[in-house]
């Protein structure tokens, strides 16, 4: 696998957390370095420890995890995002908000997020990776671009979602945003 591949494969897997961050930077509205790090870090070494546990256990786990990861992945981001929706149609004083930046959302999130670099963890061993010294390349450049998209989509969402958070509703956007991410995780696995 080339530099070029891995960069881009790691960009590609980035995506879910990039697009969740937005959401997720929307509804914070104003920077605030501590928690945003925070949800960058566990976001950045969940997408490079999803592959490093693919890899390590695919000759005796791949099967299992092929055939349940995208409904793990479906489910969890489906639940959170319904939540939001939901939470979204109450008026202001009868809401539950969750709070994104809570260590128990971030956790959920970046395991939800991670779950397809699972598989990408075990085209790793398809492909003849067989080393440490050779995985350890692969995982830091997938947790490196995972953790700056990270920080860029809150900054993104802070930025730009705070004037038109209060007209479009960004909670019931962000819970949406989080569905169909897990509808394309459940469409693009059941579809191959």
């Amino acid at each position: 696998m080339s530099h070029l591949e891995i960069w881009l494969l790691a960009v590609a897997l980035a995506m879910d957390c990039f697009a969740v961050s937005i959401a997720t930077g929307i509804t914070l509205k104003q920077v605030h370095w501590r928690p945003m790090l925070v949800m960058a870090f566990f976001f950045g070494l969940f997408q490079a420890m999803m592959p490093l546990i693919g890899w390590m256990g695919t000759t005796l786990f791949s099967h299992l995890f092929e055939q349940i990861d995208h409904w793990i992945a479906f489910g969890i981001l489906c639940f959170l995002g319904g939540r939001m929706v939901v939470e979204s149609f109450k008026e202001e004083e009868e809401r539950h908000t969750s709070d994104p930046t809570r260590l128990l959302v971030v956790l959920t999130l970046a395991v939800a997020t991670s779950i397809d670099a699972l598989a990408v963890g075990v085209s790793f061993a398809c492909l003849g990776i067989a080393s440490w010294s050779h995985i350890l390349y692969p995982i830091a450049i997938i947790g490196l671009v995972s953790f700056l998209l990270s920080i860029a989509g809150l900054l993104i969402g802070i930025c730009f979602g705070h004037g038109v958070a209060r007209h479009l509703k960004a909670e019931r956007w962000g819970g949406l945003i989080l569905i169909l991410i897990g509808c394309k995780i459940l469409v693009e696995h059941l579809s191959n």
